[in-house]
């Protein structure tokens, strides 16, 4: 039995319905127990902009250390890292605004992120079979054969990669930021596989 071994890929691009965020708190005192102290009341005034609607607290860190000049130890600090996921894409310039008020130390993201990536991944896929069963069919019929049924299939992990895509912004009572570009970005996962058919005359 002869056989036609193809290579298929595909893509299917949507815009990210759900956004990460990283941020941090930080306070420096003398000792560890006066930094986590400051800190403690910083977390405090930065509860509101943690309790935003369409925002959800995925995990929080606490990291307490000394603080050095040289060789010698001048304080502690104290900081608190805070995982976000903002669930309200339309919510996003608010919460970054009333983050930004609260003078965290860091902060990272959007990183943009689907609510179901695998009704994504299923599509990428049946367009990655499709594309490997296009390619086989002209292999058969420049050897003046029909493809016959599929044998094997093997895949490989899905990518990601954004592209800009635009939305309005939210007011907010914090800074403005919706001068800095932070719009929703599709999100493209990609599948490839490898297909074995059978050659027919």
């Amino acid at each position: 039995m002869t056989e036609i071994v193809t290579e298929g890929s595909g893509w299917h691009e949507q815009p990210g319905d759900r956004a990460e965020l990283d941020v941090s708190f930080s306070a420096v005192a003398r000792t560890r127990s006066d930094a986590v102290q400051d800190l403690g009341r910083h977390m405090a005034a930065a509860e509101a902009a943690l309790s935003r609607p369409g925002l959800q607290v995925r995990h929080r860190r606490l990291r307490v250390h000394n603080e050095w000049r040289g060789d010698r130890m001048i304080g502690c600090r104290a900081a608190e890292d805070v995982a976000l996921l903002v669930t309200d894409v339309a919510e996003l310039d608010a919460v970054l605004s009333a983050l930004v008020a609260a003078e965290p130390a860091d902060l990272h993201g959007p990183r943009w992120v689907l609510a179901d990536p695998a009704a994504a991944l299923r599509e990428a896929q049946r367009r990655a079979v499709a594309d490997a069963r296009t390619r086989a069919e002209g292999y058969a019929a420049a050897v003046g054969g029909t493809l016959g049924p599929l044998l094997r299939l093997s895949e490989a992990a899905e990518h990601a990669a954004p592209v800009a895509y635009r939305t309005a912004a939210a007011e907010s009572t914090g800074p403005d930021v919706r001068s800095l570009g932070l719009e929703p970005e599709p999100v493209r996962v990609t599948a490839r596989c490898t297909t074995t058919w059978t050659l027919e005359p």
